[in-house]
């Protein structure tokens, strides 16, 4: 049960119907339950959408690169919503099972970027020129600067959601609300 009483779909403003409307059909958003909740502050929830469909419509990273940053940060945030959604026929099972960053499964690119994804959301003080450096070999500085954007909004939603419980409780491994 979320903690705060999330605002009917039929009760939330037009504009902010219609970007939950473009974020389900995307598959930008993987429940709504997060986006009722915020719905609390209409303007407010529309600019965070804004701002996470602008990176996923038009984004310069490839949406697989996206998708696998967004599935380590949301397994070290522990968010369901976040873990359960898929974003990206790109990323596999087999891929979101291992999420390590050192695995050669990943394309160097890929490795660098969830190497900077799990130290921003876990270890965030290790982050040094070195990683930066690593960053720069793969990737522009627009695609930089979209990575640090995109992992700040993954990992504030997934926190967000976590705390206030915006997730269903019958997910799969759903946190078992407190009796």
């Amino acid at each position: 049960m979320p903690r705060i009483d999330p605002v009917p779909l039929d009760a939330v403003p037009p504009d902010l119907a219609a970007a939950i409307a473009r974020g389900t059909e995307t598959r930008m958003l993987g429940s709504t339950l997060p986006v009722q909740i915020w719905a609390h502050r209409p303007k407010v929830a529309l600019a965070w959408l804004a701002t996470i469909e602008e990176m996923h419509s038009h984004g310069v990273l490839e949406p697989r690169l996206r998708e696998l940053v967004r599935l380590k940060i949301a397994s070290i945030t522990r968010c369901t919503a976040c873990q359960v959604a898929r974003k990206s026929d790109a990323v596999s099972e087999a891929d979101i099972a291992c999420l390590d960053w050192a695995d050669p499964r990943f394309l160097p690119a890929e490795q660098a970027a969830l190497h900077y994804a799990e130290l921003f959301a876990a270890d965030y003080f290790a982050i040094d020129e070195a990683v930066y450096d690593a960053l720069a070999r793969h990737f522009t500085t627009a695609q930089i600067v979209e990575l640090n954007l995109f992992a700040a909004l993954m990992l504030a939603g997934g926190r967000m959601t976590y705390v206030q419980r915006g997730y269903a409780e019958d997910a799969p491994d759903a946190p078992i609300a407190a009796a």
